[in-house]
């Protein structure tokens, strides 16, 4: 099975051995971000240093001043990473130490556009917005997502791409000093907190037979037994259809997909026109569960291989956790790429990948992606290089 680490530029940018140390775990491509959310990260390695702050949403790159000129979203650059372009230097690097690099690019997860631009953000039914999830259904939204995406993917040096958040972003998120777990939220409670009530989304569900303030209603009613107390640990679109009604959740759910779906087609013909030649590959982060939000996007199996050449899909867990997002893909052609967090700091289990890995083949993965080669312990990348050599990563 063909094996890819996520890595971020500055994991490479000033340490002259870092690209030698990836080859040497037996992977044999990196999926290497070019355009990323905020975030604070450990760099445990690095001969320089040992935390990066990402402050915002921005892209590892020199965007395309043409391209994006007098338009009021835009990329924004970054300033925490040396050089002018940090993807290209790694990627350099990287391929000099003989690993392919595909691009890592992160859509709909933007903090500082919702600050800056408030207007472009998910507003929930209470009327509260969600300045890191930009509303997909707003056309200035996708208009920059679907450029974002060919810019940031096909960028020198690169022969594929992964596509994270191309899709709804919603409640879940991990936000700095997050204060949200007070009260428990199932998944079906987070799907009602996560559907969108801004201008454009108000008119989608006109013109899907729905009133938005009547079913503004009903989802503020749906939640009430969450802020009582008596809970809504509802799960999947069963507890959804319990919580709203299966009507009033089937309009949502066909309304939401169709925005969703017309996204990943436009963003990944975006990319496909961009490409340098037909051998460009194109995946998607996605979850088989089509209410799903986050960076794992809801998708429909059979839609989102007929649109991209794969996915990627999140395999951490128990084998009913693997067989949950596999299992709907079977029978369908293309990539399905088992991700597995080897950062044991973080929930992850290298020491059972060899296992694990084995596991998802079975259930017709035929890649793996292991997260994250940069911010893993010296043991935990042991562990994954003993485990590629045993499944022939």
């Amino acid at each position: 099975m063909r094996a890819s680490a996520f890595l971020y530029p500055w994991d490479v940018v000033g340490d002259p051995d870092a690209a030698a140390r990836l080859a040497d775990t037996g992977v044999q491509q990196v999926t290497l971000a070019s355009a990323y959310h905020s975030t604070r990260a450990l760099t445990p390695r690095h001969p320089g240093r040992r935390i990066v702050t990402a402050e915002h949403a921005a892209v590892l790159y020199p965007p395309d001043a043409t391209r994006w000129a007098g338009r009021g979203l835009r990329p924004f650059t970054q300033s925490w990473v040396a050089g002018e372009d940090p993807y290209g230097e790694a990627a350099e690097a990287l391929a000099g130490a003989g690993l392919q690099v595909h691009s890592w690019v992160v859509l709909a997860h933007n903090s500082r556009m919702g600050a800056e631009h408030p207007e472009t953000s998910v507003v929930n039914a209470y009327g509260d917005r969600y300045p890191w999830a930009p509303c997909i259904a707003r056309p200035a939204v996708r208009a920059y997502l679907v450029d974002l995406a060919a810019e940031a993917a096909v960028r020198p040096g690169t022969h594929g791409t992964e596509l994270e958040s191309c899709g709804w972003y919603g409640f879940a998120h991990l936000h700095a000093h997050d204060k949200t777990s007070g009260v428990a939220l199932g998944d079906a409670a987070q799907y009602l907190m996560s559907l969108c009530f801004c201008a454009d989304c108000r008119a989608g569900y006109g013109s899907a037979g729905l009133d938005a303030e009547e079913l503004r209603a009903a989802v503020r009613r749906a939640l009430e037994p969450v802020w009582s107390g008596s809970g809504s640990g509802e799960q999947g679109w069963a507890g959804v259809e319990q919580l709203l009604g299966a009507g009033l959740a089937g309009a949502t759910l066909r309304w939401r997909r169709q925005v969703a779906g017309s996204l990943q087609e436009a963003a990944v013909a975006a990319v496909r026109a961009a490409a340098p030649g037909p051998g460009f590959e194109v995946l998607l982060h996605a979850d088989p569960a089509s209410h799903r939000t986050g960076a794992n996007v809801g998708t429909d199996p059979a839609h989102i291989l007929s649109t991209a050449d794969g996915v990627v899909l999140p395999c951490t867990g128990g084998d009913a956790a693997r067989e949950a997002v596999l299992g709907p893909f079977a029978g369908l052609s293309g990539v399905l790429a088992a991700n597995f967090n080897v950062v044991s700091g973080m929930g992850g289990s290298p020491g059972t990948l060899e296992r694990d890995a084995s596991h998802a083949a079975s259930l017709g993965a035929n890649q793996l992606r292991l997260y994250h080669a940069g911010l893993a312990s010296g043991p935990d990348l042991s562990a994954v290089t003993k485990a590629l050599s045993a499944v022939g990563g």
